[in-house]
């Protein structure tokens, strides 16, 4: 799923719509923006201030919330009444925020990260310019899909954008860091995939052993941190058992924001 360039005005309120007869689409416009994940974000947390029993599910994607339900407890026009006026509420835009980074550290180019050069050529950057730039970012993860544990990153610098792949790899490695259009994400298992792989890192992105499978979640921020291939095998010894550094920084803080 690759949204480049998809820009269209956001509502002035979200959409409500049903899915099937157990679901609800909110839609809260059609661009890839902060403010549309931060307002998904904070109805979620509305949503679950609410402590409405037969709640199923609530998914955020870039746009838009699903809200999964138990239609033995709710119709939709009475759980579309009991949600509206939480997307009627004021969206705090506070730059003392805090959110979560977590650092993935990752190895660029080589074996690791072999369409590197052409990401550098397409762009007219060397390979270490085109590094300093995609590390030098702090990534919104706005949404886990494709496969457990995929994360959709916002925030990249265009000046690196790159098309897909013109035909797709059968097998891309666990862990390697991908760009596709003006997108970045890091593939948690060994999948096919299209994107152009820049590098590659040693973190267990998804891991089906623990409570919370997938390592990041929606709201948080990456950040790409270089290192070289001794740190990357030192890290990929320890397996599971290493722990990427994880902390709290205000929004304003963030690089790239």
């Amino acid at each position: 799923m690759v949204l480049s360039g998809f820009r269209k005005e956001i509502p002035m309120k979200p959409i409500i719509s049903p899915v099937g007869d157990c679901a609800i689409s909110i839609d809260f416009g059609q661009v890839i923006d902060p403010k549309i994940n931060r307002h998904i974000r904070q109805t979620i947390e509305r949503i679950q201030e609410l402590n409405l029993e037969g709640i199923i599910e609530l998914v955020p994607t870039y746009c838009a919330l699903l809200l999964q339900y138990d239609a033995m407890l709710y119709s939709y026009e009475e759980l579309c009444n009991i949600i509206e006026p939480t997307l009627e509420q004021t969206i705090t835009d506070n730059a003392n925020e805090l959110v979560t980074v977590v650092e993935i550290p990752t190895v660029y180019g080589g074996e690791f990260g072999p369409d590197l050069g052409f990401v550098a050529s397409h762009n007219n950057l060397t390979e270490d310019e085109v590094v300093a730039i995609h590390s030098g970012t702090d990534y919104l993860v706005y949404m886990l899909g494709f496969i457990p544990g995929f994360t959709y990153l916002g925030g990249m610098d265009p000046c690196i954008a790159t098309p897909r792949l013109s035909s797709p790899r059968t097998l891309i490695p666990a862990g390697s860091v991908g760009i596709a259009g003006e997108q970045t994400g890091t593939y948690p298992s060994d999948s096919p995939g299209g994107w152009q792989i820049i590098g590659r890192t040693p973190v267990t992105m998804y891991d089906m052993s623990k409570k919370q499978a997938a390592l990041l979640s929606a709201g948080d921020y990456v950040r790409y941190v270089p290192i070289d291939e001794a740190e990357y095998n030192r890290i990929n010894a320890l397996g599971a058992d290493y722990a990427p550094s994880m902390y709290e920084v205000e929004v304003g803080e963030l690089r790239g924001y």
